[in-house]
């Protein structure tokens, strides 16, 4: 049975998926999304869904690799469109209204990378870890569907292909 708590309790808890109180949802479960242009970093997603109520955290980390359909990879590079962010944003809110989600984060790269570079970190904690592998499976599935991200590859033979547009 869900709860909703008026933040009467404290500092207060969002919608809840279950009578346990150490398995209610933190107020602001979505603690880091992001589109860049920077380097990735694991630790940082990984430290943005630290949360002490959190049994189980899955984390996913997509990275370029050196092949695609048979073909050698020599590099690649993301663009997006200005409504990605926003659209990342809608994405990781259903998630965590259909799942128990302590505390979500989401960074996709944009621009040139090369072959073992991290394209794209998520990581979802939740009160146990069949939930945080089934929320974090819905995130990196839906993000990689439905946020507006092109990926253009360079292949080892010099042709390109451009994917998702």
């Amino acid at each position: 049975m869900a709860q909703t708590y008026d933040g009467e309790h404290g500092s207060g808890h969002r919608r809840g998926h279950s009578d346990h109180p150490g398995e209610l949802g933190a107020e602001a479960p979505i603690r880091l999304l992001e589109i860049r242009d920077a380097p990735l970093s694991v630790d940082e997603v990984f430290a943005a869904v630290g949360d002490h109520a959190a049994g189980g955290t899955a984390l996913f980390v997509g990275t370029v690799r050196d092949h695609d359909g048979g073909a050698g990879v020599a590099r690649l590079g993301y663009s997006s469109h200005p409504t990605a962010e926003a659209e990342l944003r809608r994405i990781a809110e259903k998630v965590a209204a259909d799942h128990p989600v302590r505390a979500l984060a989401a960074v996709h790269r944009v621009g040139d990378l090369e072959v073992g570079d991290l394209a794209v970190v998520v990581a979802v904690s939740c009160p146990h870890r069949a939930e945080a592998f089934d929320a974090c499976r819905e995130l990196i599935d839906d993000l990689k569907h439905g946020v507006p991200i092109w990926k253009h590859q360079t292949f080892t033979d010099g042709a390109e292909e451009w994917v998702g547009v």
